[in-house]
């Protein structure tokens, strides 16, 4: 069986509430789960105590026993001590779109004819007061 500990929504909507279960791969994301092991609220502060409850001893078990966990709760646990944190790297995530890098190539065309049309107007006196 392949185990995995992930979030399983709760709340309402627009209200996000999410409980920390330790469930078979196979279930849906709020169905059927073999053991709460915390929960978790996206709406308080990052600095509330409540935001993150987990019983990491039981966390551990679960770690023990081969269950994987997700990727948010990969770093709930990097953040508590359990796991080494992972080096995370998708260079693709900030990079613009077709259409944005398109529209920024159009206005740094038009900045450089700004700027040169402005020093141009400004060199023609001073070669004239040169002659």
């Amino acid at each position: 069986m392949a185990m995995k500990i992930r979030l399983a929504r709760g709340g309402t909507k627009k209200r996000p509430f999410y409980r920390i279960v330790a469930t078979d791969s196979r279930m849906p994301r709020d169905g059927r789960f073999l053991e709460k092991l915390g929960t978790y609220n996206p709406l308080l502060a990052k600095d509330s105590e409540d935001r993150i409850k987990m019983d990491l001893d039981r966390v551990k078990h679960w770690l023990d026993q081969g269950a994987q966990p997700t990727d948010r709760v990969a770093r709930f646990l990097e953040a508590a001590g359990l796991l080494t944190k992972k080096t995370r790297n998708n260079p693709n995530k900030a990079e613009p779109g077709k259409k944005a890098k398109e529209r920024a190539a159009e206005k740094e065309a038009k900045a450089a004819k700004a700027a040169e049309a402005a020093a141009a107007p400004a060199e023609a006196p001073a070669e004239e007061a040169t002659e």
